[in-house]
This record gives structure tokens, sequence and C-alpha cells, in this order.
């Protein structure tokens, strides 16, 4: 004869209880798709001076570098709002659940 009888009804009603409560939890999270910054995006950009006492040639080279300094600074930019632009994508599909 065991003394807790009650409580051997009531078990099936508790094991289903925590089976519904354990499907009803979410999933556990996993984090959101990153991607890593390049490099060339990261790097400051540099700009040539003119040396103290410059002459014409200083300021056609310093003309002439001073601009592909600058082509490359715009393209390291733009390649930093890419990454962010695609990695910002990724994230919301990844929120809305559609795979990669």
């Amino acid at each position: 004869m065991t003394p807790n009888t009650s409580w051997i009804r009531l078990a099936p009603l508790v094991l289903l209880a925590m089976t519904a409560s354990c499907a009803a939890s979410p999933r556990p999270s996993a984090l959101p798709p990153r991607l890593t910054l390049p490099a060339a995006a990261a790097t400051p950009c540099r700009l040539e001076r003119l040396p103290e006492g410059a002459a014409l040639a200083d300021f056609e080279t310093a003309y002439m570098v001073r601009g592909l300094r600058l082509a490359e600074c715009e393209a390291a930019r733009a390649l930093a709002v890419e990454t962010l632009l695609t990695e910002r994508t990724l994230q919301d599909r990844w929120r809305a659940g559609a795979g990669p």
C-alpha cells in the first residue's frame, strides 16, 4: 500500500504540462551573420604634403600623388559601405527566417 496514491494520479498531468511548456519555449537564438571589414576600408587615408621651399616639380608630383591617394580613399570608403549594406541585408534576411 502506497501512501501517495493521489500524487501518482497527478503524474500524467504534470508530465503533460512540462512537455507543453517545453514545446512552447522559443528556439535557442543564434548570432546574426557578420562580415569582416576589409583592411583597406579600415586603414586611414594619408594625403601627401608639400615640403618646405617646394619647386614646380614638387607641386606637380604632390598633385599626382594626392589624386592617387584620394582615389584610393574613395575606393576604400565604397568598399566599407558595400560591406555594411551587405551585412545589414544578411541580418534582415536572417531575422526574417530565410537562409543566406
